[in-house]
């Protein structure tokens, strides 16, 4: 099937399953603007992670990799009241667009954007001793993806929902003999999902306007 059916497809879901949201194409635009790299989450995969959350009743959502905020806002609206994201990125340029757009969704005030070295920021969060994580969206550079799920685990609890995005990587993921780094990443990210007993997972394969590839969902059990 050709690409641009998954872009149609992709267009299709939104004009019927996804309204118009001027603050979430003020925050696209914006992105655009400022030169960040265009990998935002597509509108459709942005309502599956806010469903996610509401389906779960998350109050706690830590996710790393914020990039310009598209995914934080989708993820952020299904926060209730009390709910609190922390979100961790390691450019100052797209922690400031973020910011912009987090105020301008007005949810500054459940959202807290770190910059810094996500692991280092991630250690911080421990020394701090918050509290366990209902959900963590594992977003950001894929080298660091095993180091990000072990310290998901250790910043979960039983019931959290870990979720990493393009795991697939239009399917090189399954290339023994890949010398990308970010493919080796994610890789690993694979071996210590089946080796690691506190979590149960499963991924899956998508298409669509951004291309192949997919993401895991695992749930934590111990």
């Amino acid at each position: 099937m050709h690409p641009t059916t998954w872009e149609k497809v992709d267009r299709y879901i939104e004009e019927r399953l996804i309204p118009y949201d001027p603050v979430l194409e003020k925050a696209l635009a914006a992105n655009q603007q400022a030169s960040l790299p265009p990998y935002d989450v597509t509108p459709g995969q942005g309502k599956l992670l806010h469903l996610f959350a509401r389906m779960m009743g998350a109050r706690r959502i830590l996710e790393i990799g914020t990039l310009g905020g598209y995914s934080t806002i989708w993820l952020a609206r299904a926060l209730p009241q009390d709910g609190v994201l922390i979100t961790l990125e390691l450019e100052e340029l797209h922690a400031r667009v973020a910011r912009a757009n987090i105020a301008s969704a007005q949810l500054e005030d459940k959202v807290d954007v770190r910059i810094g070295s996500a692991l280092d920021q991630l250690a911080m969060l421990e020394a701090e001793g918050v509290e366990p994580f209902d959900l963590i969206f594992i977003d950001a550079d894929k080298p660091n993806n095993p180091g990000y799920l072990q310290w998901a685990l250790k910043l979960s609890r039983p019931g959290t929902v870990i979720i990493g995005d393009n795991v697939i990587r239009e399917g090189e993921v399954t290339n023994k003999l890949t010398q990308d780094a970010r493919v080796q990443g994610v890789q690993r990210f694979f071996e210590l999902m089946s080796e690691e007993s506190r979590i149960e997972a499963t991924a899956i394969q998508t298409v669509g306007s951004k291309g192949y590839d997919g993401f895991s969902l695992g749930i934590v059990t111990g």
